[in-house]
């Protein structure tokens, strides 16, 4: 039966509505962006209390994927999705009705959790449709990804514009509706095995990543920096309890070994940049430009289009790039051009609020979107095609640091931009860009994978 599925592909329909599931996910995290000002002015509260609701949404995201990645693998990824469906239609309905702002932050948190279980399960049902056409479905999944970040923008400020910013929710609670129908209706679930539940070292897992990510957002919110001391080290001490205690135990929620894979470590640490870049950058520019250039939010969210809709033209190109020339190559070209890109953006943005300006940082956004674009779909397809690539906990864990980049990012941002430090902001983004650079470069190369062995690490060989 496992093999009738590699065999024959399910119809167009599955895949489309996957990819559909993939833009309602992205779009879900950068579609109230622009608009953070009017919920700033709405609740009386400041704008580094408002980017809560950015950070809220990726902290809950990162944080429990690799929990939801398991859940895929106890009862089927099909069947995790729909769940995860469901929540999302009741939080985004709730988020529109939301009084305060510590609600809403709550259930942007809510509608996080509810996304995180999307990228993983998206991941690993086109990769058990697709074993030997790995690079090709995840060109696709990182096209609906830069598709999801070309339109939360725009919609998000034309909707905020026209209708307010709690218009914004209604719309997402019915795509999200329309999507769950699609899910139900057309995507086939496949064979799922059963693993044993390692209760301690999920608690470890999430715990450790959760308490650092938290700590990035208590440093953003100028709290005490005691506290946020306190939290890393907890959180690091957590995450190096993880690897103990999972070395070499058969019912490790994922085994070591499969994690310090050069394959997997690479492409999670050029993830991680990549993500850091294009957080600092949905949450920084739309600001910038609905400040200090003084733009309407439509308009903003208009011309921030740019960046998203390189990615999306360019996954495509980019998949056909790494199979002929390799995606290691690809992945590296990708992170020199946001070191670069990241820095020019930094200075760009201390020239004034003039036309060269504006016209300097459109042209960035383009070059971000296609630095970008090389990242992500070598960076998904490698760690899709690991070892790793077998466990829905460490796809989800592969998810959850490409969303802690962006979360992160959210609270560089939350502590940088209110004083004005935009060159130090990108160039802190050029930094996490080359160490993710250098860390590609880091233990031997993995030997290229053959469709065998894609089809074997797929679960489904």
């Amino acid at each position: 039966m496992e093999g009738s599925l590699a065999s024959r592909p399910p119809r167009a329909a599955a895949r489309l509505t996957l990819l559909a599931v993939t833009v309602l996910g992205t779009m879900s995290n950068n579609v109230i962006n622009v608009p953070l000002r009017s919920i700033a002015r709405d609740f009386d509260e400041t704008l580094s209390a408002t980017v809560l609701c950015v950070s809220a949404f990726v902290l809950a995201l990162a944080i429990a994927m690799p929990v939801t990645g398991w859940i895929g693998d106890q009862i089927g990824q099909k069947r995790t999705l729909v769940l995860s469906l469901v929540l999302m239609v009741a939080a985004q309905a709730l988020a529109a009705l939301a009084p305060s702002l510590p609600l809403l932050v709550v259930l942007r948190g809510v509608q996080g959790l509810a996304c995180s279980a999307i990228p993983p399960m998206v991941m690993g049902l086109l990769g058990a449709y697709y074993p030997d056409r790995r690079l090709e479905v995840m060109g696709a999944w990182a096209a609906a990804n830069g598709i999801g970040q070309a339109i939360g923008p725009p919609v998000g400020g034309l909707i905020s514009d026209a209708i307010g910013w709690r218009g914004i929710f209604v719309l997402v609670a019915l795509f999200s509706a329309l999507v769950l129908v699609a899910t139900v209706l057309l995507v086939p679930e496949v064979p799922h095995r059963r693993s044993p539940f390692d209760v301690w070292g999920a608690l470890l897992l999430t715990g450790g990543v959760g308490l650092v990510l938290v700590a990035a957002t208590t440093v953003s919110q100028r709290t005490s920096t005691r506290v946020a001391v306190v939290e890393v080290v907890a959180g690091v001490v957590l995450l190096l309890g993880y690897g103990l205690s999972s070395r070499g135990r058969a019912v490790a929620m994922i085994p070591l070994p499969v994690l310090i894979e050069s394959r997997f470590l690479r492409s999670a640490a050029a993830a991680f940049g990549q993500m850091f870049s294009l957080g600092a950058a949905l949450v920084a520019l739309p600001l910038f430009f609905t400040g200090p250039l003084g733009m309407s939010v439509a308009m903003a969210g208009i011309l921030f289009f740019a960046l998203p809709a390189v990615m999306a033209v360019a996954a495509p190109i980019v998949s056909r790039l790494s199979r002929a020339h390799g995606p290691r190559v690809v992945l590296r070209s990708g992170l020199v051009v946001l070191v670069v890109a990241n820095t020019v953006t930094g200075v760009v943005a201390t020239l004034g609020s003039g036309t060269p300006t504006r016209v300097g940082l459109t042209a960035m956004l383009l070059v971000l979107g296609a630095g970008m674009a090389c990242v992500q779909t070598p960076a998904a397809a490698g760690a899709t095609s690991s070892p790793a690539g077998a466990y829905g906990a460490a796809v989800g864990l592969f998810s959850m640091v490409r969303f802690s980049g962006s979360g992160t990012a959210a609270a560089w941002v939350a502590l940088l931009y209110p004083s004005g430090h935009l060159l130090l902001l990108f160039c802190g983004c050029a930094v996490l860009a080359l160490l993710a650079l250098g860390a590609s470069f880091l233990g031997p190369d993995p030997a290229p994978m053959v469709t065998s062995e894609l089809t074997r690490t797929s679960g489904l060989g």
